[in-house]
């Protein structure tokens, strides 16, 4: 297996282009499946998860091109086998966003429940139980969803009794299709989601209330093709601005929007990093010393979970002490043992850790579990004395395209040793 290696202690400087959203293109890739097509998606990012949703989309029967150079990725066509099977899926949750597009467009599909992961369990309750309102019917067997829904789906107000992200993508793209309008309410409200229905609405959805927790769709009965650019992707502009602020450095975010930063601009604020919209993207520099600041993840417009163990590794070598609390996944914090073995002073009690800042971290070799928790160690790295090696670094390429060699051009001595 790849690892990083890295020595810390050197000021990032210069311009860092953040690509394409992750959490974006995957739910754009299945939309693909509502319509021929072809849908053009640009600013696409190439990475493992993307490859992967590629791959369950061919397996479907779909025509998949990506340009990476071009950062241009074509879909289209129709599906030929209705079943996503449990090796394709067990690879990437994100996999159970096909059932309600192949559900939508062909009244039926087959789909492998995603299991559990590392950072929880994250159910697909929500997901079932709002096309069965949608008028699905649904059986569970040998670890497969079997869905089909012969009159095709009906609109229906659902409500969700929590915010989910995956299932309101799953519902919405679904709602395009079906008979009569559908109101989706609490609906998550990430900018991810928000790119999504604009991508349908250029398909020829009809969608209101974009941006808000009430979604309303009429139903259509077909979609087209069209060209959409992925939205830049939040979590890797808000990694490297945690990247700039533990190495007290100044980057330029290219192409980052700073309302999609939200709260986590705020508090990285509020912790001493200047975070300034620019003409290009963001700027992001610390000019002082870094302060302890309480956050608590939350559905956005709150701190991203996904954000959590990057502003860790920055509160660690804070001055005072700070308390993260984790409500969105009950086993996000299996970074922090890896932290404390390069000199941080981080206690867990239940769904909080209570990080003491020390004055500085020190090399060691270190551990990656899940994707954000290896960007967190890298981001220790980058603050600790001596050599960090990261080990199980194959986390970072779901999420993070070429990030050594993003960080490298800004100043960071930093490689990849292949395994």
């Amino acid at each position: 297996m790849d690892r990083i290696r890295l020595r810390g202690g050197r000021p990032l400087r210069g311009s860092i282009p953040i690509g394409g959203a992750k959490n974006a293109a995957l739910p754009l890739m299945a939309a693909a499946l509502l319509s021929e097509g072809p849908l053009v998606l640009t600013n696409a990012p190439a990475l493992d998860d993307t490859r992967t949703m590629a791959g369950l989309l061919a397996q479907h029967g779909l025509s998949v091109e990506h340009d990476a150079g071009a950062r241009r990725m074509t879909l289209g066509g129709t599906a030929t086998n209705l079943v996503a099977p449990y090796d394709l899926v067990r690879k990437m949750r994100a996999s159970v966003l096909v059932l309600g597009p192949l559900l939508a467009r062909y009244g039926q599909a087959k789909v492998s429940l995603p299991g559990g992961c590392a950072i929880g369990t994250r159910p697909v309750d929500l997901h079932l139980k709002g096309l069965e309102e949608m008028g699905a019917k649904i059986d569970l067997d040998s670890g497969y969803m079997n869905a089909t829904a012969p009159g095709g789906l009906r609109g229906a107000k659902v409500y969700f009794t929590q915010v989910s992200v995956g299932a309101t993508e799953n519902l919405l793209m679904a709602a395009t299709l079906a008979d009569g309008l559908t109101e989706l309410v609490n609906a998550a409200r990430e900018p991810e989601i928000d790119d999504l229905a604009h991508c349908l609405v250029a398909m020829g959805a009809r969608i209101e209330g974009i941006g808000t927790d009430r979604l309303r769709i009429e139903g259509v009965k077909a979609l087209h093709g069209a060209t959409h650019p992925i939205v830049p992707d939040r979590i890797e502009a808000g990694t490297f601005a945690c990247a700039a602020g533990i190495t007290g450095g100044e980057v330029l975010l290219e192409g980052a929007r700073l309302e999609h930063l939200g709260t986590v601009a705020r508090v990285l604020r509020e912790a001493g990093v200047e975070v300034e919209e620019a003409p290009k993207g963001v700027v992001v520099k610390r000019l002082s010393g870094l302060r302890g600041v309480d956050v608590m993840t939350e559905p956005f417009p709150g701190f991203a979970t996904d954000m959590q163990a990057q502003f860790m590794a920055l509160m660690a070598v804070a001055e005072g002490a700070s308390m993260i609390t984790e409500t969105i996944f009950e086993n996000r914090f299996m970074h922090v043992p890896e932290m404390n073995r390069m000199g941080a002073r981080i206690n867990v009690h239940g769904s909080s850790a209570i990080v003491r800042g020390v004055s500085r971290l020190s090399g060691a070799p270190v551990m990656a579990t899940d994707l954000r928790a290896s960007v967190s160690l890298i981001l220790a790295g980058l603050a600790a004395g001596g050599e960090t090696i990261v080990n199980r670094v194959y986390h970072l390429d779901r999420g993070y395209e070429r990030l050594e060699a993003k960080l490298a051009a800004v100043g960071a001595d930093i490689e990849r040793l292949p395994g």
